[in-house]
Order: structure tokens, then sequence, then C-alpha cells
């Protein structure tokens, strides 16, 4: 793959305080950051939007399965959130090592975890292993699918910059069986579900695969809460472009909500990313799983070292990533920021 010179190491980023990492070549006190800041603190956000606590189960299980993803608030307490900070903070500065200019894997100063790592997946530190079974997040996810023989998928998440100033295009992440050529030219299957029928698409079956996201700061209405369209998880009309996007949907966004909660989501509801125009790194790594009826091809990216470190249920529901004893999981990132993307994914 051809080098791009916009895509340049940086040295010095130890050297750089944490939320002092954005700003990249962009002028946060703009006419025009300025005007759109504004015009987030007094607009932005989902008007009276539900937080529940982690015993309310029945109550997060009705909210999901209407509206497409619920907030739940402390289901990390103190030390977890401390922990996963740390790991986020160690992983972020790695990944901006490779990325000067903060060109991004998700747009300008907005990146993926997971399409980051070579494995597309986190768990192999234990920031993102703990995870896996937490004891608030766990019965949770055994009330969604009815069952505790969900499949652990793995772990990544994203995390944008103060500087990410464009929102990113909704989409969705997940499609029925799609068969095509990605930009390598290799032959690729994304997907699972295909009714040979044609009758049935994804979107008319029960959830097939969650999302938790967790809060490492405060959403605010100006540091890039993630965007929600209530009830779109069924939806089988087009996704907007963000140029027909109307603009209810760029303001509805998860906002206010505290760190250390955790935003469930039903991956099918229509989302994406919104403008960081903050002073801090809102990043929200995530864990993700599957419906015990539903399976798609899953790499290894669990070590087993990490794997007998997890309680008897996480075990269970790794059974899909763990690796073999003997084999050595990759746990580098790709060596440039374009080869981050993932050209299979379906938006």
């Amino acid at each position: 793959m051809p080098t791009n010179n916009l895509f340049k190491k940086d040295n010095q980023i130890n050297d750089i305080k944490f939320n002092d990492l954005g700003w990249v070549k962009k002028d946060q006190n703009s006419n025009q950051i300025l005007s759109l800041r504004d015009y987030l603190n007094k607009n932005n956000g989902i008007p009276n939007l539900e937080v529940c606590k982690p015993h309310e189960i029945g109550r997060i299980k009705n909210i999901f399965y209407r509206d497409g993803f619920v907030l739940v608030k402390d289901v990390l307490n103190k030390d977890q959130l401390k922990f996963l900070r740390s790991g986020c903070e160690r992983v972020i500065r790695e990944m901006m090592k490779l990325d000067k200019n903060r060109i991004g894997n998700r747009g300008s100063h907005r990146y993926s975890f997971g399409s980051a790592s070579k494995t597309g997946h986190l768990v192999h530190h234990p920031e993102w292993a703990m995870l896996i079974d937490l004891p608030k997040l766990t019965p949770i996810l055994v009330s969604i699918f009815c069952s505790d023989n969900y499949i652990s998928r793995g772990g990544g998440g994203d995390f944008c910059l103060p500087g990410a100033t464009e929102y990113q295009a909704l989409h969705s992440d997940m499609n029925d069986r799609y068969e095509g050529i990605n930009l390598k030219g290799d032959r690729v299957v994304s997907g699972s579900f295909k009714d040979p029928r044609g009758i049935l698409s994804y979107r008319d079956l029960p959830c097939p695969y969650i999302c938790c996201n967790f809060l490492m700061v405060d959403f605010t209405k100006t540091n890039g809460p993630t965007r929600q369209i209530i009830g779109t998880q069924y939806s089988k009309q087009s996704i907007p472009s963000l140029v027909d996007e109307p603009e209810w949907m760029k303001l509805s966004t998860v906002c206010p909500a505290p760190a250390g909660s955790v935003l469930i989501r039903d991956v099918r509801t229509w989302h994406g990313g919104t403008p960081n125009l903050s002073g801090e790194i809102r990043s929200i790594p995530n864990a993700e799983f599957y419906a015990p009826w539903f399976h798609e091809p899953q790499q290894k990216s669990l070590p087993w070292e990490v794997y007998n470190n997890l309680t008897d249920h996480g075990k269970k529901i790794c059974r899909f990533i763990v690796a073999d004893s003997s084999d050595k999981i990759d746990r580098g990132f790709n060596s440039e920021v374009r080869q981050m993307n993932d050209p299979c994914r379906i938006y």
C-alpha cells in the first residue's frame, strides 16, 4: 500500500498533556467554531432523556426495546472508571503516535479503537477484558437477551479529540449478508442474516447484536456526545445523508450523561458522531455481544492468559473469541492511520 505523506508519526506524544492532543491545525476560536459551540450549548440533547439505574432492569429492558438504546448510570464504580480511563489514555497515545496530523480513521480527529487494532478488538488489554462480565451489566444483558448464553464479540469503541468539528454521517453497525469486493480487491462477506425468500431483513428480527459504550467523561452538549435516532432499529427507510439529515436528528444526542454510565445500543439504530468543540477527549470504549441465536465469523482476539482470568460466565460467553494457549495474538496497531479504516463495514 503506498504511503501517504499526510500520515506522519509523532514521537513527542508523551510530552503533551492528554487533553491537549486535539485541535491540531484547527482554530478553536474561529468565528465558525464559536458560533457552532454557542448553538450546541443552546439546543443540543435529547429532550427529557431518561437515565436508568442498574437495578431497574425491567425499565431498562422496556426502554431499550422501545427506543433502540438505553442509558444506565453508575455501571462502573470509581475504581473501574479510573482503571478504564488509564487504559484509554495509554491506547490513545499509542494511536496518536501514528497520526501527527490527526487525520483520524472515522474523519478528522475521530477514531475507532477496534479498526486501529490488528485484531479488530482490544480485549487483549485488561481494561477492556474487565467489561466482558461486569456485575452491574451482566444481569441487564441476560434480561434483554432472555438468556445467559449470549456471545461476546469482543470490544473496542471510539473516541473523538477536541477539534473533531464535523458530524459523522448517520449509520447502522450491521446489515444483511453482503458479498462483494473490498478496496484491496479481496472477496469479502459481511453480515450473517439473509432470507433466501427475500421476505425478512435483519431489521425484522429481535435484537441480534448489542454494543455497550462506557462513558469516560460526562457527555456534554459540546464534547461530542453520540447522537441516537429513537426507534430506528426496525426502520427500513434509507438512512439520510448529512446533507439530507434534518436538524433535529443532528441535535438528538445522549446528553447530559455522567461518566461511569453505559450506553446500551441495538446497533441497528441509526447513530453517529458529533462535533467535539470542548477541551477534553471524549472516549467511549465498548464491549459487544451477540444474541444466543445470532453468529458471525469471529477473529480470535482474546489471549488465553486473559481468558483464564475471567469469571466462569465470562469464559462461557467468550468461547468463540478465545485463542488457543499456543496461539500468539498480534496486539499491535496498523502502521498507518489510513489502514485503520474498515472497507468492509457497511454504514
